[in-house]
């Protein structure tokens, strides 16, 4: 698999949303520092809120394949400016988070991380497992094999193609 860095605000859903990729059980747990995984890298909230942190995030995207920028549905205004990801050599991809939350402004969202530069861009949530499979076929290298599919559809090439807003489409 690719691996991906997440960069956003505290308490955006970067922990959370790792612990669903990895399907593990979903408990609070507090980054406090750059966390290696096997293919993921959590970042603290507080390096992208903070500019003198931020530069470590830049360093930091040289270890990984993909650039993850979250946002929150719940989020009343965005860290990134326009057109950040040009800044980036690196693929950034756009995660809206916590979408079943009763305050969620899902297409607000997706609207900053496209503004951003974000392609594509997914919509998830953490707990009702919505669009975590999509993340991770989006990860998925040659070879790869997903725990739902067979030994037929992991080796079967596979086209990932995206409407005019870079979502993902399969």
């Amino acid at each position: 698999m690719k691996k991906l860095i997440l960069m956003g605000r505290s308490e955006c859903g970067k922990t959370t949303l790792i612990q669903a990729l990895r399907g593990n059980v979903i408990k609070y747990h507090k980054t406090q520092y750059i966390n290696h995984y096997d293919v993921v890298i959590d970042t603290p909230g507080e390096y992208a809120e903070n500019s003198t942190l931020s530069k470590a995030l830049a360093l930091y995207t040289y270890e990984a394949d993909v650039v993850g920028l979250l946002l929150s549905a719940t989020e009343e205004y965005s860290l990134y400016p326009p057109c950040v990801t040009a800044c980036c050599n690196r693929p950034v991809i756009g995660i809206v988070t916590q979408t079943d939350h009763e305050g969620a402004h899902v297409e607000r969202a997706h609207n900053w991380l496209d503004l951003a530069g974000c392609r594509p861009i997914f919509h998830v949530s953490s707990y009702t497992g919505e669009g975590i499979w999509q993340i991770l076929n989006y990860l998925k290298e040659p070879g790869d094999k997903l725990p739902w599919e067979t030994e037929e559809e992991a080796e079967r090439p596979r086209a990932v193609i995206s409407d005019k807003y870079g979502d993902i489409k399969q």
